[in-house]
C-alpha cells in the first residue's frame, strides 16, 4: 500500500545472494524535506537571536555606524579621536591580510565602528529598562496625564519605534522589586482588618510585629540576594511549589477551560472545525517559532514580558513521587487524538509542508469513521492524569517505562498538545441558561478520561462542531492561552473559512497515510490502577457544581458612566453578593498580572478592603441616602483600584510573603506569622478573563463574534471560584463553581446573588437597564 511505503523508508530481505535492500523513494524524499525543514528552523533561531540580541539596533545601523567612521576617515576627521589608531597599532602585522595599511585601517574602523554601535546599544538598552521601571503613570487620573508622563511617553516611543519581534524587550525588562517587610507587613494587616474582631486584629499584629523585628530581617536578606542573582525572585519558587509540587489531582483542582464563540457558529462539521483551527494554531506556532507575534503591549507602548509563550505547544507535565517536572521540546510534528477510548497519532507535515485545512479535515474523519475497539484498559488510560500525582508517578514507572508501552506514551507526551473529539453535543442556547454550564462543565473535566490533563492544553472538539481548551496551569497564566485563542478563533472567522456546506476550503489528498493507531500493552494491575484514578476523578468532578451564566442588562459601557473601572464595580458587587450569600466576608483572591516585569506571573488583589465591606454594611442596612451610598462606592473603587495598580508594579503583598516563607524553609526557621498567612483559605478565589488581545476583526462590525471566557473549580472546599469576561459595551459572562458537598455554598444561588448586586449598584448611579 501508498501508506506503507510513506512510513517506512527502506526494507530488506534476507536472500541466498545475500541481503536485498528495497528504498522507497518517497519516504526518503519526506525525510530529506524534514531534515531542510529542520535546518530552516535553526537558521531562523540563530537571525532572530541575533536581531533580538541587538535591539533596538540593527544590522543596518551598525553599516551606518561604519560608513560613518569611514567617511570620515576619508575627509580627514577623526571622529575616534585617536582610537582607529590605536586600535591599528594593535593588530598584528606582516602575515596575511593584515600586511596592506589599506586593509588595517579598514579593519581598525570597523572594530571602532562595532564597540561604538555595542555601546550605543547597551546605552539605550539600560535607558529603556530605567524608562520601563517608571509606573507613576498607572497612578494618574484617567485624562490628567502630568508632562512626565508624557516626556516619558515620547522616551519609550523614540527607543521602541523600530518594529520589535516578540522577544525583542526581554531583557530591557526591569526586574520585580523586592518590597519592604514593613511596607508588606502593614498592607497585609490592612487587608485582615475587616475579617476579624478586635481580638483577633490585635493578636494578628502581635505576630507581625515579631516577624518584623526578630525573623523577617534575616529572610529578607537572602530573598533581596536571589532577587540580584535570578531574573525574577518569585516566578520559579511559585511554579514549583504552588504548581508542580502539588499532589492532589489536576483536573478541577488546577487545570482550566476555556470556551468556544458562543454566539455564532462557523459550521456543523466536527472534522472541519478541527481542520481550520488546528491549521490556526500551527500557523500561531511557527509564528511563535520565528518571533513574528507582536509583543502584548499597554498603552500601546509598554511591552508585556513574552517568556511564557516558550512552553505553549510542545510541552507536557511529567508526574514525578515528589514534585512533577515540566518537560518541553523545541518542536512536534504530531497531534495526540482521543476518540471513542483509542489513541492516534496524526502527523501534521506532508513532508515539510504543513498539511492544508482540508487534509487536516480528512484525517479526523478518518479517525471519527474508523471502527476498531479500544484495546484493553486502554479506554480510561488518560484518568491517570485526572488522579493523585503519586499514583500516577508510581503507575508511569511500573508500566510505561518500556515496550510499546513507553513508545505510545511518548507519542502522547511528545505531541504538539492534545485532541479530544468527544461523542457528546454541547453549545450555549440563550433560551436554555443551563445549556452553558453544562457546556463549562464538559470542558472542565469531561467524563475524567478522555482528557489528557498534563498537556500544555486539550483541543475538545464536540460533535457539533463547538470547540473548547483544558489548559495546564504550571507552564502559564491563562492570558497566554487567551492570545493563541484569539488568534485561533480569528483566523477561523474571518481568514480560512468554509464551504456552503461546512467543509473546509480545497481539495485533500487521498494518497495521506491515515493517522496511526497507539498499540498498548496494559496489564491487569494497571487496569486496577487506572480504574482507581478515575474513581477518585468522578467523586471530584460529581462533586463540582458550575454555574455559567450571560448578564445582558449591561456592560463595561454603562459602568464608565458610573465613573469606575469595570473591574472594581465587579469585584465591589462580587463582595456584596458574597455577604448576602453567606453573611459574612471572606478573604477574596483577585489574581492581577506581573508581565511588566521580567517573568512575572501573578499577584494577589485582596479585594475584601475596610472600604468595600463599609459600601457593603451600608447597603444591607438600607438606611442611607443613594449620595451617601455612591460615595462609599467610590472609596471602594478607588482604594480596590490603588490596590491593583500596587499588586501590578510589584508591591503585592501574597508573593513577597510566599518567598519568605519558602526561605524559611530553607534555613529551618519557625514563623507563627508566616504559617498563619499561607495557611488561610481563599473562600472567594476570583479572575478577570482577558480579551482583544489581538485585533483580529473589529468588535463593532462583528459585535456577535465573542467567546464566553472560561473558568475553574473552587480554590476552597466551603468556597466559591468566579471568574468573569466583560464582553464589551453591553454584557458579562460569568464562570461560578462550587462544591456539592459544602452545605453552606451553592453556586447558582451566589450567581443569583451577583445578578442582583450588580443591578443595585447600578441604580445607586441611575444607570438605565434593560430587563433582566
Amino acid at each position: 500500500m501508498a501508506e506503507a511505503h510513506q512510513a517506512v523508508a527502506f526494507q530488506f530481505t534476507v536472500t541466498p545472494e545475500g541481503v536485498d535492500f528495497r528504498l522507497s523513494r518517497e519516504a526518503l524524499k519526506h525525510i530529506y524535506l524534514s531534515g531542510i525543514n529542520s535546518w530552516k528552523k535553526r537558521l531562523i533561531r540563530l537571525k532572530n537571536g541575533i536581531l533580538r540580541g541587538v535591539y533596538p539596533g540593527s544590522p543596518t545601523s551598525w553599516l551606518v555606524v561604519v560608513m560613518a567612521t569611514v567617511g570620515s576617515s576619508y575627509c580627514n576627521v577623526d571622529i575616534s579621536l585617536g582610537l582607529v589608531g590605536c586600535i591599528q597599532r594593535c593588530l598584528p602585522r606582516g602575515c596575511g591580510p593584515y600586511q596592506p595599511p589599506q586593509t588595517q585601517a579598514l579593519l581598525s574602523m570597523a572594530i571602532f565602528s562595532t564597540g561604538v554601535w555595542a555601546t550605543g546599544i547597551f546605552f539605550f538598552r539600560q535607558t529603556l529598562k530605567l524608562l520601563l521601571s517608571y509606573h507613576g503613570w498607572m497612578f494618574e487620573m484617567h485624562g490628567k496625564t502630568s508632562h512626565l508622563t508624557r516626556i516619558w511617553a515620547i522616551c519609550i516611543r523614540l527607543l521602541s519605534s523600530r518594529r520589535p519581534m516578540l522577544y525583542s524587550f526581554q531583557t530591557s525588562l526591569p526586574k520585580l522589586p523586592v518590597p519592604r517587610v514593613s511596607a508588606t507587613v502593614q498592607r497585609y494587616l490592612e487587608s485582615v482588618r475587616p475579617l476579624l474582631d478586635d481580638e483577633e486584629y490585635f493578636r494578628m499584629e502581635m505576630l507581625a510585629k515579631e516577624f518584623k523585628e526578630k525573623t523577617a530581617p534575616r529572610l529578607q536578606k537572602y530573598l533581596v540576594l536571589k532577587s540580584w542573582w535570578a531574573t525574577n525572585y518569585v516566578s520559579d519558587w511559585w511554579e514549583e511549589y504552588i504548581y508542580l509540587r502539588g499532589r492532589s489531582p489536576l483536573m478541577v483542582n488546577s487545570n482550566y477551560y476555556v470556551m468556544d464563540l458562543v454566539l455564532v457558529r462557523n459550521t456543523d462539521v466536527q472534522a472541519a472545525r478541527l481542520g481550520n483551527v488546528i491549521h490556526a494554531m500551527i500557523m500561531y506556532r511557527r509564528k511563535l517559532d520565528r518571533e513574528e507575534i507582536k509583543p502584548v503591549m499597554a498603552l500601546g507602548i509598554v511591552p508585556m514580558c513574552s517568556y511564557q509563550m516558550e512552553r505553549m505547544f510542545n510541552t507536557t507535565r511529567i508526574p514525578g513521587k515528589e514534585t512533577d517536572t515540566l518537560q518541553h521540546l523545541s518542536d512536534s510534528r504530531h497531534v495526540a487524538v482521543y476518540h471513542k477510548g483509542r489513541f492516534f497519532k496524526l502527523w501534521l507535515y506532508e513532508g515539510s509542508r504543513l498539511l492544508q485545512p482540508r487534509d487536516l479535515e480528512m484525517q479526523f474523519q478518518r479517525i471519527l469513521d474508523d471502527p476498531s475497539p479500544p484495546q484493553p484498559g486502554e479506554e480510561k488510560l488518560a484518568a491517570l492524569t485526572a488522579g493523585g500525582r503519586v499514583e500516577w508517578a508510581q503507575a508511569r514507572q511500573a508500566f510505561f517505562s518500556s515496550g510499546k508501552n513507553k513508545a505510545a506514551l511518548e507519542a502522547i507526551e511528545r505531541a504538539a498538545f492534545f485532541v479530544a473529539l468527544d461523542e457528546g453535543s454541547y453549545w450555549y442556547d440563550p433560551e436554555d441558561e443551563a445549556s452553558l454550564s453544562l457546556y463549562g462543565k464538559a470542558l472542565l473535566h469531561g467524563n475524567c478520561y478522555n482528557r489528557w490533563f498534563d498537556k500544555s492544553f486539550t483541543l475538545i472538539s464536540f460533535k457539533n462542531g463547538q470547540l473548547g481548551l483544558n489548559a495546564e496551569h504550571a507552564w502559564a497564566d491563562a492570558p497566554i492561552i487567551g492570545h493563541l485563542w484569539e488568534f485561533v478563533l480569528g483566523t477561523d472567522s474571518f481568514h480560512l473559512g468554509y464551504t456552503e456546506t461546512g467543509h473546509c476550503l480545497g481539495k485533500p489528498n487521498p494518497a495521506l497515510a491515515p493517522p496511526m493507531r497507539l498499540q498498548w500493552d496494559i496489564p491487569k494491575q494497571c487496569q486496577a490502577v487506572i480504574e482507581s484514578s478515575y474513581q477518585v476523578a468522578k467523586a471530584l468532578a460529581d462533586d463540582v457544581e458550575l454555574y455559567c451564566f450571560q448578564f445582558l442588562p449591561f456592560g463595561k459601557g454603562l459602568i464608565k458612566r458610573c465613573r469606575t473601572s469595570p473591574d472594581a464595580f465587579v469585584q465591589i458587587a462580587l463582595q456584596l453578593a458574597h455577604f448576602r450569600d453567606r453573611g459574612k466576608f471572606c478573604l477574596t483572591y483577585e489574581a492581577s498580572m506581573t508581565r511588566m516585569f521580567r517573568e512575572g506571573r501573578t499577584e494577589t488583589v485582596r479585594s475584601c478592603t475596610n472600604e468595600s465591606t463599609a459600601f457593603v454594611q451600608a447597603m444591607m442596612e438600607g438606611s442611607h441616602m443613594k449620595a451617601d451610598l455612591r460615595d462609599l462606592f467610590q472609596k471602594a473603587s478607588k482604594k480596590h483600584q490603588n490596590m491593583y495598580r500596587l499588586a501590578m508594579t510589584g508591591a503585592g503583598i501574597d508573593r513577597h510573603l510566599f518567598c519568605l516563607y519558602v526561605v524559611s524553609k530553607y534555613l529551618g526557621v519557625s514563623s507563627p506569622f508566616l504559617a498563619e498567612v499561607l495557611s488561610e483559605p481563599w473562600r472567594l478565589s476570583t479572575s478577570q478573563i482577558p480579551q482583544s488581545q489581538i485585533r483580529m476583526f473589529d468588535p463593532e462590525q462583528h459585535p456577535n463574534h465573542l467567546g464566553a471566557g472560561g473558568g475553574f473549580g473552587p480554590v476552597a472546599d466551603d468556597g466559591y471560584g468566579v471568574s468573569y469576561m466583560i464582553a464589551g459595551e453591553n454584557m458579562i459572562f460569568f464562570h461560578v463553581s462550587s462544591k456539592f458537598s459544602s452545605s453552606e455554598t451553592n453556586a447558582q444561588r451566589f450567581g443569583n446573588h451577583i445578578r442582583q448586586a450588580l443591578l443595585d449598584i447600578a441604580d445607586l448611579f441611575q444607570v438605565p437597564k434593560a430587563d433582566s
